[in-house]
């Protein structure tokens, strides 16, 4: 049966939440199993508050933790009975163990995934990939890359628009998604050196469905499929995303409270409120994957609740069950990647 191997000790909420979100999965899906890994003593303190199949979580010790506040590299070199490195160890010699999932330090995950796990082959780089919902009922959107790979060469962004096209095609059925470049303007000459030199290789690339540059406020649009952008950039587009998605959330709810027909008029509307919220609400979403590492890697957000941790988990599950990583294998090994000594 595939394991899913979960970090129990990264994230803000570590580890009663990461705990409770493992139990909730299990309770919510069968086949396949969940590895805990971190502190066992109180890991099973914390189970004991639970009901569950016994057998279908299993505990792995791991006394030391890697914190945000950390360097990722010498972290990862140096606590090598942390739970983050112990669950990359389970991850890369068990045949079983199909996915990892952490909601702490995003840089120890990435270089951790990258040192002890590695590339699939062409891959010149992984990228950090979220779904996000758009103003079209029911269609997500794909962004790569939201911070893994801050400096970038073309060939990386082609391999991005290669990934981000397997992972439509897997995850939502989409036989041929639409793929667009982040620029400052729709035209073909915009955008800078980056852009201009990794345009023509999208655009001569036949096997991509790529329908040219796109601005930031088109993201949500749910006119194209995946985003195709460097690390740096698309991190900045994916945080503007969510602030700007809080602020107004927030704003209206003030100007709701702002007079009683307001109020009102805000009870009449709850639903459709409440609604909105859930579709904008990261913790229903699950976690971002790493795509291009040789299993399936997801970082789920470093304030993850209960219902995040499940809803990263069985987002790990779907995907390993519908061979996200034989897809990128086969899209790469037809030589479209171009490996890069990095």
């Amino acid at each position: 049966m595939m394991k899913i191997i979960v970090d129990a000790f990264g994230g803000d909420n570590a580890p009663s939440e990461i705990i409770a979100g493992a139990v909730k999965a299990v309770n919510a899906e069968k086949d396949f199993n969940i590895v805990l890994v971190g502190n066992e003593d109180i890991i099973k303190e914390r189970l004991k508050d639970y009901t569950f199949d016994n057998a279908r979580i299993e505990i792995v010790d791991a006394k030391e933790v890697i914190t945000n506040d950390e360097e990722p590299t010498v972290a990862i070199r140096q606590k090598k009975d942390s739970s983050l490195c112990v669950a990359f160890k389970i991850l890369k010699e068990d045949d079983d163990a199909v996915a990892f999932v952490s909601a702490g330090s995003t840089g120890a995950v990435l270089v951790g995934a990258t040192l002890k796990l590695g590339r699939l082959p062409g891959v010149s780089r992984p990228a950090l990939c979220p779904v996000v919902p758009t103003l079209i009922e029911g269609k997500s959107v794909l962004i790569l890359d939201v911070g893994a790979n801050a400096d970038c060469k073309a060939n990386n962004l082609h391999d991005f628009a290669i990934m981000g096209r397997e992972y439509s095609k897997v995850a939502f059925g989409i036989k041929n998604p639409k793929i667009g470049l982040l620029s400052n303007g729709t035209e073909d000459k915009k955008g800078n050196a980056l852009n201009h030199e990794v345009f023509p290789l999208l655009k001569a690339d036949e096997s991509l469905n790529f329908i040219g540059n796109m601005e930031a406020r088109e993201i949500l649009s749910g006119d194209v499929d995946v985003v195709v952008t460097d690390g740096f950039s698309g991190n900045i587009a994916i945080k503007s995303i969510e602030g700007a998605i809080m602020t107004m959330l927030k704003m209206l709810k003030m100007e709701i409270n702002s007079s009683f027909k307001t109020k009102m008029g805000g009870l009449l509307l709850k639903n459709s409120f409440t609604r909105l919220r859930g579709k904008l609400d990261y913790n229903n979403a699950g976690g971002a994957v790493f795509l291009g590492a040789k299993k399936l890697v997801i970082k789920s957000h470093g304030s993850s609740n209960a219902d995040t941790m499940m809803a990263s988990i069985l987002k790990a599950v779907d995907l390993a069950k519908a061979d996200t990583i034989g897809a990128l294998e086969n899209a790469f090994a037809k030589g479209f990647g171009v490996e890069e000594n990095q």
